[in-house]
């Protein structure tokens, strides 16, 4: 059986990354990217489909920690006899992948084992292994090889390849497994001592650029190093999860590849990095974005791979049986296929605060004629029904919150033409911004209710009508915001945390049930010290702070019954919420205070019959 979600680190070189189990297991890695197949995929399936463990052989304890302000992960076991520290990570890449391990005894003696399954194809492939002459082992299968180099003897034993070593006090055992092609040189042997420096002393020079140095820096700082951890280093781009299928309910069916880059993601992004002072990576984010959506506007995607592929079609994988049994396993997200009107607010919202990045730079770098173009075709599709932010797979709907975005869209726009001096129809954008802003305070809000709803003519609230006022839609002192979140308290609220939706009254094509949707809880907080609750909004923070990890690290979603980490892990939206949450409640000057102050100040606020 695999670990508990929350009981893996994460290890990476920015372009793929591994899962690190408290027992010393490395149950999920793709290689070369995060995108590709796994060459251990244990994690959704079992010991056969590949995965890496060296351990004490005798009962032990666990204390993990990452090394101070890097990526790089201690596991210490204590037994009877002594005391080890495994030491993982994965330099940052100069040629081929590779993970290296390296086990130091601290006290005494024990004995260890070390245990690997090398797998290709999620888990499928079993290689043909051989022996070279430097004493090192080659698995190779297809296209894909890996090498293990080590300085302890290993053997075969029922296709797997096994170590036993006992390490007295001051004794280091060192393991390379590195990833290459079948049909080109075996790759050369490393240096471990240099690459341990080089990688520590690289994660260091990076996080020290963070600006940020308030209360919870050091989560703030944990944050931003598992962001930069899933960024792909060639292009900029960031993924939302390096896993694939992590189930959002125990043994369900909602489980999703999140190895790729959605557009919705754009701006929580862009503004966390920004406001952390990461001014490059949010730049290398903006122009990842502009060349993903490039071209025909009316075949913008939701989600696009690493380098901006397009190609992710949804299939499921009928030799891996789930974690824990959930299934099935999906590799591809069919999501590519659906309208979802609110990413062409986040991109024209992102691309708007990008022009702040480089302020004394070519306009040319916000990309106006993208913006432009987009706009045009916001303005054909903007009244049509979609499947909203939450991506459901029933039957579309006028989602409110998607028509809030299509509105932020324009007044983006707006702005832009305003004061960058960008050009475009400025007084045509005016007159669809208002119109759709008449038309969601009138369709998308419930007088009886008191509270915007989820979709025109719903009684049900949903969690994303929380960045209504965080997107400028209307001030939060509006009542009508004091509303809505009073009825996303009564509805959606679990126990301290808040859920997306009621599962059980949107036909999403699902059965229902879900855990709590992590970034959402963040997005109350960030309300609450808007509205000037700040006790209220430093009570939900301590407590969504207390979910990390024991290294730091969140998931997509928590089980507020059985309190444990849901879906996949790490997730950066979660982290992205995390890091502009904190700055938000603790500083005046963060993200939700950036976008709220946008709330135009020529909007006259819509009048609600009867309200």
């Amino acid at each position: 059986m695999p670990s508990p979600i929350e009981d893996y680190a994460l290890i990476g070189d920015c372009e793929t990354a591994a899962l690190v189990s408290r027992n010393g297991s490395i149950d999920w890695l793709c290689l070369p990217r995060f995108d590709s197949d796994a060459c251990f995929a244990a994690l959704l399936g079992t010991a056969e489909n590949g995965y890496w463990r060296i351990a004490p052989v005798d009962k032990f304890r666990v204390r993990r920690r990452y090394r101070p302000k890097t990526l790089i992960l201690e596991t210490e076991f204590e037994t009877e006899t002594g005391t080890a520290t495994l030491i993982d990570f994965m330099p940052l890449r100069k040629g081929h992948p590779e993970v290296v391990r390296l086990v130091r005894c601290d006290r005494g003696s024990l004995s260890m084992r070390m245990d690997l399954a090398m797998r290709f194809d999620y888990g499928r492939t079993v290689p043909w292994v051989t022996r070279q002459r430097d004493g090192s082992l080659v698995g190779f299968a297809g296209p894909h090889l890996l090498v293990i180099r080590t300085n302890i003897p290993l053997r075969g034993q029922d296709l797997t390849t096994v170590g036993e070593f006992r390490l007295a006090a001051g004794d280091t055992a060192n393991f390379e497994l590195t990833y290459g092609s079948s049909f080109e040189r075996v790759p050369s042997a490393g240096n471990l001592q240099k690459s341990f420096e080089e990688t520590e002393q690289r994660w260091r020079k990076w996080i020290s650029r963070c600006k940020y140095a308030g209360p919870h820096a050091e989560l703030v700082e944990r944050s931003l190093i598992t962001l930069k951890a899933l960024t792909y280093q060639p292009t900029g781009g960031i993924v939302a999860a390096p896993t694939t299928s992590l189930p959002e309910q125990p043994g369900g069916q909602r489980n999703w590849d999140y190895r790729f880059c959605w557009l919705r993601d754009a701006t929580f992004t862009l503004l966390a990095l920004m406001h952390a002072g990461y001014d490059e990576e949010a730049c290398r984010w903006r122009d990842w974005l502009a060349r993903s959506v490039a071209g025909s506007a009316d075949q913008v995607q939701v989600l696009y791979g690493v380098a901006g592929e397009r190609q992710l079609m949804e299939w499921e994988v009928p030799w891996l049986r789930g974690y824990c049994g959930a299934s099935p396993v999906r590799i591809g997200n069919a999501a590519i296929k659906q309208l979802q009107l609110d990413i062409f607010g986040e991109v024209a919202d992102a691309l708007h605060h990008a022009c702040a990045i480089q302020a004394e730079a070519d306009h040319q770098d916000a990309h106006p004629d993208l913006q432009i173009l987009l706009l045009d075709h916001v303005r054909k599709i903007w009244r049509e029904a979609d499947h909203g932010i939450w991506e459901v797979r029933g039957r579309a709907k006028h989602f409110t919150h998607s028509k809030v975005m299509a509105w932020v869209a324009f007044d983006r726009a707006i702005r832009s033409s305003e004061q960058l001096g960008f050009g475009g129809p400025v007084d045509e954008w005016r007159a669809i911004r208002r119109e759709i802003h008449d038309e969601v305070c009138r369709l998308g809000f419930d007088a009886e209710l008191g509270s915007f709803v989820q979709s025109y003519g719903s009684k049900e609230v949903d969690a994303a009508l929380l960045m209504i006022p965080l997107v400028g839609f209307l001030p939060h002192s509006d009542p009508r915001i004091a509303g809505t979140v009073r009825q996303i308290e009564k509805q959606l609220m679990r126990d301290g945390f808040v859920m997306r939706y009621e599962t059980e009254r949107l036909e999403d094509g699902l059965p229902a049930g879900e855990g709590a949707f992590l970034a959402c809880s963040f997005w109350l907080a960030d309300n609450y010290k808007l509205m000037g609750r700040d006790a209220e909004a430093k009570e939900l923070l301590d407590r969504l702070l207390q979910l990390t990890n024991d290294v730091g690290l969140l998931s997509e979603e928590y089980h507020p019954e059985q309190k444990r980490l849901l879906g996949n892990f790490p997730q950066a939206f979660s982290h992205v919420a995390l890091v502009n949450t904190i700055i938000n409640v603790y500083t005046e000057s963060g993200p939700a205070h950036r976008r709220s102050r946008t709330a135009s100040a020529q909007q006259r606020p819509a009048k609600i019959s009867g309200y």
